[in-house]
């Protein structure tokens, strides 16, 4: 009898909840035969709560990226030094002569720059890295035991510079150079033993490690360079084409450090496309920061010169830019390349396009990022780019027989 009252109590009490959540009544018959077994729970309220919906992620600001993104350093790298050898001698029971037992130390751990592609800027670089030092050695001929190497991560297209002079380029996933090494451990007594000294006294310490100050720059790896004055709507054309985000406002130099978007084709075909930031006169002269604009331009394969034509005359823009370049580098605007004639949805555009088109000699694709107007024209072009890159690349390479 017990047992059947407590079944019905706990079958009541799912019933009751099951018609809380849909939000039916409840009726007072249904609460009396329950026995006061559920008392405590508050029909006015429903015993679900409404899901939590994901909020949306805030893009961050060009401020805030800006602190995150790093495209130079200088870092002070110290390897670690050797160990001193040891100088002590066998003594045991019945064997007091024993004979010199003085180990060697161990070397010092050199530091080795490594190039990672998931590692996207600089910033994770701190300004000096010390490597660890040699353990010294022990008796009983025990060497000392020998430093580890410091990897130091740095993004693809880190250029290692000392004194202005470009020492190594890594440009390849696990890419590694050996920038310090580490001191040779110092030597103990029994290294010095020969049958003119059974008993040497005479034990080496550790070499100091190699100490050097060098530069690194992050120079963009992509395959496609956004190149044009400020303003000239080259984020919001990354915004059309590709899954990048950058900052996009009414304002000059809203860009303060590349982006890099990836453009995906139906063969998984993926092709990078950098948005350098704005070019002014006299870059080449390192005014402003055009030099370190201008430095992320060597990396791009091929460029796509973007012209406002909101200008009165935007085909100087092109002759303009092309001086910049090859001030900068000899032959850099002479690479594969297309005229982007941005903002059509502008009134007087489709008359400035005819008189551009006048001229210039390369190809000249009409789109509007504001709109996505012919934005296909310009995605197929950059394929032709790139699968010519490819060509060439493939020319160029050795045959191996």
């Amino acid at each position: 009898m017990l047992l059947s009252r407590f079944l019905t109590a706990r079958w009541l009490s799912a019933e009751i909840c099951l018609r809380c959540g849909s939000g039916q009544d409840i009726g007072k018959d249904m609460l009396r035969h329950t026995g006061g077994g559920v008392r405590e729970v508050c029909t006015s309220t429903k015993l679900y709560g409404k899901a939590r919906e994901n909020p949306k992620k805030r893009e961050m600001s060009e401020k805030k990226l800006t602190r995150h993104f790093v495209d130079y350093r200088r870092v002070k790298l110290v390897a670690g030094a050797g160990g001193k050898g040891a100088c002590t001698f066998h003594s045991e029971p019945r064997k007091e002569w024993g004979g010199p037992d003085g180990g060697d130390g161990g070397d010092g751990g050199s530091i080795i720059l490594k190039a990672d592609r998931f590692v996207k800027s600089l910033a994770t670089v701190v300004s000096v890295y010390r490597g660890e030092s040699g353990q010294s050695g022990r008796s009983k001929n025990c060497h000392g035991r020998n430093g580890s190497t410091t990897y130091v991560s740095v993004p693809l297209g880190t250029v290692v510079k000392e004194q202005g002079e470009t020492i190594a380029d890594l440009s390849k996933h696990g890419q590694e150079y050996v920038a310090v090494f580490g001191g040779s451990g110092g030597k103990g007594n029994r290294f010095f033993m020969s049958n003119e000294n059974r008993a040497p006294m005479t034990a080496t310490p550790g070499t100091q490690g190699q100490e050097r100050l060098l530069q690194l720059e992050l120079r963009t790896m992509a395959h496609a360079g956004l190149v044009g004055f400020p303003n000239a709507g080259k984020s919001s054309l990354l915004r059309a084409i590709s899954n990048a985000r950058p900052a996009v406002a009414a304002y000059p130099f809203t860009t303060l450090n590349p982006h890099v978007g990836i453009v995906q084709y139906r063969d998984h075909e993926q092709v990078a496309v950098a948005d350098i930031p704005g070019i002014i006169r006299g870059a080449h002269l390192n005014r402003g920061l055009g030099i370190s604009f201008l430095r992320h331009i060597e990396r791009c394969r091929f460029l796509l010169f973007v012209l406002d034509l909101s200008a009165p005359e935007p085909w100087t823009q092109l002759q303009h830019l092309g001086y910049e370049l090859d001030q900068y580098e000899p032959g850099l605007s002479q690479r594969p390349q297309a005229v982007v004639a941005n903002k059509m949805d502008l009134p007087g555009s489709r008359e400035k396009l005819e008189t551009l088109k006048s001229h210039v000699t390369q190809r000249v694709i009409p789109v509007s990022a504001l709109t996505g107007q012919n934005t296909e024209e310009l995605i197929l072009h950059l394929r032709e780019l790139y699968d010519g890159y490819l060509q060439s690349r493939s020319e160029d390479k050795p045959v191996r027989w």
